[in-house]
């Protein structure tokens, strides 16, 4: 997160907060499309860009986090559990498993980063932090 000081306090930049909203559903984008190396690590990237976006100053970054965060978990657990019923002995099943998961991450992720863009994001002045 990158700020500046000025005589009031810092300044949060616009674009910064932007990048920030948009960060877990560009992440679910790329996993998707490149599940073997990526989806694995990215689950657990997720948690920490999770983290430190939640309780942004900025609520909209904190939604928007959130709910990417609702699809990627709610999709990924859904298809977990469900690999327990999949039949052995060939790739198909986990084929048809990844191209649905695919079809709910994309398109949901796209239309939450066309809202992102299209919001008017202003600049945040932080407060100074209080010394005792």
């Amino acid at each position: 997160m990158k700020t500046e000081n000025t005589p009031v306090g810092k300044v949060l930049r616009a674009s910064e907060s932007r990048r920030a909203a948009g960060m877990l559903n560009i992440g679910n984008i790329v996993a998707i499309l490149l599940p073997v190396p990526l989806l694995i690590f990215w689950f657990g990237a997720s948690m920490l860009v999770y983290a430190m976006n939640r309780h942004h100053p900025d609520k909209r970054v904190g939604h928007y986090t959130q709910q990417a965060a609702y699809r990627l978990y709610g999709v990924t657990g859904f298809f977990t559990a469900a690999a327990t019923f999949i039949p052995g002995g060939g790739w198909t099943w986990y084929i048809v498993a990844w191209v649905a998961a695919a079809l709910v991450l994309i398109p949901w992720s796209v239309l939450d980063l066309r809202r992102i863009r299209r919001e008017d994001w202003a600049d945040i002045i932080l407060p100074e932090p209080r010394t005792a």
